[in-house]
């Protein structure tokens, strides 16, 4: 009997919540909404509060309240995770109210909503470049703010994801030579552009040796007119790497692709002698 008690007891209370919550949705009393509305919002009933905020926002034009329910709009939508909605509502709050004492708070939220949006490092990564801009932006405008070690972290985990994933293309497209020569090209140019792009990388070592490995291929694929120039350009590009990783754990196998490509080179022109 207690059981059920309490389960009737908890139907009820939710049921008279939900009653008085629609009461006020409906009413046309602003005071009673905003009143509500923050009340909502301070016991982090955040969906009940954003309800509230997102209907009395335009009846509050010229009012000095409108600023704060703008603020704590943004934040009830960011509760609830909802982060590119957050995103937006951020950067109208410190664009609409650039002078507020939230606003740099504001800029540092808008960031901080894209960088939760930004997905794993296997998906399409545009919304971790506007995270890393936005974040940027806020340090470009707020250099000295306290969020300011948070900013350079964050921006740093977003940049970490990006080598990840430029790491991990450049190494499917090398995985898939076998089933199409074209994929060696590819390859090819995907380490050079991260070698570029992420030049204090960890990768790095092994970017380069699969560089000159996969020049290598390519130029015992190609055909009799090319590989000359090609095997040259593996000799480079081992010179290259032998130059930045004398002593790295791929040089024995470095090593033995260029001994290969100079017997290679010496095939070729004893055909092309006889």
């Amino acid at each position: 009997m207690k059981r059920i008690f309490c389960s009737l007891a908890v139907i009820l209370l939710v049921f008279t919540s939900c009653s008085k919550f629609r009461k006020i949705e409906r009413s046309d009393d602003l005071e009673k909404k905003y009143n509500a509305a923050i009340k909502y919002y301070e016991d982090e009933d955040y969906f009940r509060s954003s309800v509230l905020f997102e209907q009395i926002l335009p009846l509050l034009r010229g009012d000095k309240r409108a600023e704060n329910v703008q603020f704590y709009y943004a934040y009830s939508i960011f509760h609830q995770r909802r982060y590119i909605e957050s995103s937006y509502y951020f950067k109208v709050f410190f664009e609409t109210y650039s002078r507020s004492e939230f606003a740099e708070e504001s800029r540092y939220m808008y960031a901080y909503s894209l960088y939760l949006d930004s997905p794993v490092f296997n998906l399409d990564q545009t919304s971790t470049y506007d995270a890393i801009e936005a974040m940027q932006s806020f340090l470009n405008t707020h250099p000295y703010s306290k969020y300011k070690d948070e900013a350079n972290d964050i921006i740093n985990k977003l940049q970490v994801k990006l080598e990840k994933k430029a790491y991990t293309n450049a190494k499917e497209y090398y995985k898939l030579r076998d089933y199409d020569p074209r994929n060696l090209k590819a390859a090819i140019i995907a380490f050079e552009n991260f070698e570029k792009d992420f030049p204090d990388s960890k990768m790095n070592e092994e970017i380069s040796y699969l560089k000159v490995d996969a020049k290598y291929k390519l130029a015992k694929l190609s055909i009799p007119q090319k590989q000359r120039e090609r095997y040259q350009e593996t000799i480079e590009v081992y010179q290259e790497f032998i130059d930045d990783f004398p002593d790295g754990e791929f040089l024995k196998k470095a090593e033995n692709i260029y001994k290969s490509c100079i017997n290679d080179l010496d095939k070729l022109k004893s055909r092309n002698n006889l």
